[in-house]
């Protein structure tokens, strides 16, 4: 484990350096819609294809099932000459074919063991210089074993509405390094918390005493009725937190929430999470002491495909108060969430 901990820090942190380059000189072209009206990114291609050619060099066999693949960049060669012109910054071999190929070694298939990769995790967040993640993880016969989260704006501290801070940083750390953490944690070994150069920052671990609620900016993502209810119900009075992407598990799993939630949006009832948009998070908060379910309570299952099917909702908490959420849910939600659903893609 310890050889592919490795690999899989260099890589991510890697492909951590190229986001942050084109988020800096990101021009219009450089973002695209795929078929689902989600866009996608210059850095999406770029960081997909570091990763993949990183772990397919060092484990040939591996089998990666990631967010992307090269189709449509393909069929847009002015946008493939600028992912391979930001990739050749990172690899001398870079070529319109072998970056294209790095970035379908994403498309496997899920099996006993594979790792699944979201080069971007919050893609609107990226564009809008918000929050976003790298989040890569290694499943070995359904349990997440491994998982690197790098979160590139995400602050050393965050701080609540009136200017508090309330969370894990070093004083050691100047200004202009405040930002940009790497989360590492590897099944029965806990959570470990970088800077993005490398400094260690410590141990993450849960909080009983951050009563606070994570959730995402984006209001299609989840149902923010439900949340408010259920914080409500909790007795949770302070604003919620709201990021994109896996961060919010970061935060949790640092101590600065005690609650996240992602209940399926009344809009959208029967809506499967994907794996790739969990998996790094899930370990994060279980090795910090945390509690990772569905809204039934139930485990998530990272085997039947590209998405968890037989899953409803995100609920991750510090552990001590996860019961009491799975009771708070209300009905309506519940039901929406219900593993009995009979509405099925």
């Amino acid at each position: 484990m310890s050889s592919q901990k490795q690999i899989a820090i260099d890589a991510v942190l890697k492909a951590a350096k190229l986001c942050q380059k084109v988020q800096a000189e990101m021009v219009p072209m450089d973002a695209i819609q795929k078929t689902d009206r989600s866009p996608v990114t210059v850095a999406d291609f770029g960081s997909q294809a570091v990763i993949c050619k990183a772990i397919g060099d060092a484990f040939p066999e591996a089998v990666i099932v990631a967010e992307e693949d090269a189709a449509s960049l393909k069929a847009n060669p002015p946008l493939l000459e600028r992912v391979v012109a930001y990739v050749n910054d990172f690899d001398a071999a870079a070529s319109a074919e072998n970056v294209c190929a790095w970035i379908d070694r994403g498309t496997g298939e899920v099996g006993n063991t594979f790792w699944t990769l979201d080069p971007i995790d919050g893609t609107k967040g990226f564009l809008r210089r918000a929050q976003y993640a790298i989040a890569l993880a290694q499943i070995v016969n359904g349990e997440v074993t491994l998982g690197v989260l790098a979160c590139p704006n995400l602050p050393f501290r965050l701080t609540d509405c009136e200017g508090q801070s309330f969370a894990l940083g070093d004083s050691r750390m100047g200004a202009e390094e405040a930002r940009g953490c790497l989360f590492v944690a590897v099944r029965g070994e806990g959570t470990a918390m970088y800077s993005l150069t490398g400094t260690f920052l410590g141990r993450a671990r849960v909080s009983a005493d951050a009563h606070r609620l994570a959730e995402s900016v984006e209001s299609s993502h989840g149902d923010s009725d439900a949340h408010a209810d259920i914080a409500n119900r909790l007795g949770i009075t302070a604003p919620p937190v709201q990021m994109d992407s896996q961060a919010k598990y970061g935060i949790l799993a640092r101590g600065e929430a005690s609650v996240y939630l992602r209940l399926p949006n009344p809009a959208s009832p029967d809506y499967r999470e994907c794996i790739w948009d969990h998996g790094a998070g899930l370990i994060v908060v279980e090795e910090a002491g945390g509690t990772v379910t569905d809204a039934n309570g139930a485990p998530l299952n990272f085997l039947t495909g590209r998405r968890m099917v037989d899953n409803r909702g995100i609920v991750a908490t510090n552990g001590q108060m996860h019961q009491r959420v799975l009771d708070a849910i209300p009905n309506v939600a519940r039901g929406a969430v219900s593993r009995n659903c009979s509405n099925r893609d």
